[in-house]
């Protein structure tokens, strides 16, 4: 039987995943491209419909690079010093502040809102490094894969119970409309979504900064040396350190790729749909539809990687997810983007929950933060390709058909170098 204090710890973290999700559902995937391509780039030109995408695209690629470069340097400062909740608390307040001012944004801001959704994606990738970071302390490496899909699963349904509401909202309240090529925009009820994640992930992000204890590294023992100064020299040390640890490698370049796609689709899917004129609320239904339907298959995904390993199982999601990609291409109807949402949220929580727990099973618990920010920045910096070559493909070709269909590549690149992984050889096999 668990011990009490430690359910407590591992319900407390798993807590966050349920409050930062709003932002991943509500700003991230559901609401605000829509606002964005209808409200905030309202004043565009006309007939420029697909510019307000590609965008919507760019912006989300300079908010990963942005990032991925703080993520960089903060990792190891937080490994080294034990600062971990203290800059989980720090981008997590940043993030809920600025989405909430997103509220206060409406017709032709779209670099308003551009600016603030940067420095909320800042806010969100940057608390997960050290969200993530906590994992490896949390179990042995035989009980990561549950308690990470069960994360996932929290926040399939915070994510999902938040963005329920926000949909509810959307109907029911009354206030300013804009009618864009005869569809009604519930402008009021949409800025009032977005000040309500903020107000959720705060008040979510109490547990863990109450009950999960501050995991002590050796560096808490050393004194007189600038956080900073050591995070520089570790840096270029941890390019080397990483490598010695073969598998751990190969994976993170795997990783890399794949989740790429897998956050491309996460970002882009809404605007993608709203240029091909799918409705509103048949775009955000559907991403509800993905939180209920990912909320029992990510723990499903933890019981088949207990019986066929993490890496097999990802695989299956990465084959399902290139289906996605092809599928999308070929989509024109409501009805389509329903399916497609939900062969999604089949796989979705379940492919990144047991990727987090495999990278946990490789990584020295001495060196969490530092390479758990290795592991954000791999997602990161391909958080910026993937959004871009979309945006890109999209502009060229005046439509994103071909953006969508581009991210098969990410997923047969990604799975075929996860194939390579050796998932038992861990840290007993560095090389070097």
């Amino acid at each position: 039987m668990q011990d009490p204090q430690k359910k407590k710890i591992i319900f407390s973290w798993c807590m966050y995943d349920w409050a930062n999700s709003a932002f991943a559902t509500t700003i991230m995937a559901a609401v605000l491209p829509i606002f964005f391509r209808r409200v905030a780039a309202f004043t565009l030109p006309p007939g420029e419909s697909q510019l307000a995408t590609s965008i919507w695209g760019y912006t989300a690629s300079v908010s990963m690079l942005v990032v991925a470069l703080l993520s960089l340097i903060l990792g190891p400062v937080a490994d080294y010093s034990s600062t971990k909740k203290r800059f989980l608390a720090l981008f997590a307040g940043v993030g809920a502040l600025c989405t909430s001012f997103l509220a206060l944004t409406g017709k032709g801001d779209w670099l308003w809102v551009a600016v603030l959704f940067i420095l909320g994606e800042i806010g969100f990738g940057g608390s997960e490094v050290f969200y993530d970071s906590f994992l490896p302390h949390l179990g042995k490496p035989g009980e990561l894969d549950r308690i990470s899909v069960r994360a996932y699963a929290y926040g399939y349904l915070g994510g999902g119970i938040l963005l329920a509401i926000n949909i509810a909202m959307i109907y029911f309240i009354p206030g300013t409309v804009l009618e864009v090529g005869g569809k009604p925009v519930p402008v009021l009820a949409m800025q009032l979504s977005f000040l309500s994640v903020g107000l959720w992930w705060v008040i979510f992000s109490i547990p863990i900064l109450r009950n999960v204890p501050e995991p002590i590294q050796e560096g808490d023992r050393l004194s007189g040396i600038h956080p900073f100064a050591i995070a520089r020299e570790r840096l270029t040390s941890t390019f080397y350190h990483i490598r010695q640890y073969k598998q751990l490698f190969l994976f993170i370049v795997a990783f890399w790729f794949y989740n790429d796609g897998i956050g491309t689709i996460i970002k882009m899917a809404t605007a993608y749909g709203d240029e091909i004129g799918i409705g509103m609320f048949d775009l955000i239904g559907a991403l509800l539809l993905i939180q209920a339907v990912g909320i029992p298959f990510s723990l499903l995904f933890g019981k088949l990687a207990g019986k066929i390993g993490a890496k097999r199982s990802i695989l299956i999601g990465l084959g399902v997810y290139v289906l996605i990609s092809i599928g999308g291409y070929f989509m024109t109807k409501a009805v389509h983007f329903w399916i497609l949402a939900f062969v999604d949220g089949l796989v979705m929580g379940g492919t990144q929950g047991l990727s987090r727990s495999l990278y946990a099973s490789l990584v020295p618990k001495d060196k969490s933060a530092e390479f758990f920010s290795f592991y954000n920045i791999s997602g990161k910096f391909a958080g910026i390709a993937g959004p871009a070559v979309f945006a890109l493909v999209g502009q060229l070709t005046g439509t994103s058909r071909l953006g969508i269909l581009s991210l098969v590549f990410f997923f047969v690149v990604g799975g075929g170098l996860l194939m390579m992984v050796k998932e038992k050889e861990k840290e007993i096999d560095k090389e070097g």
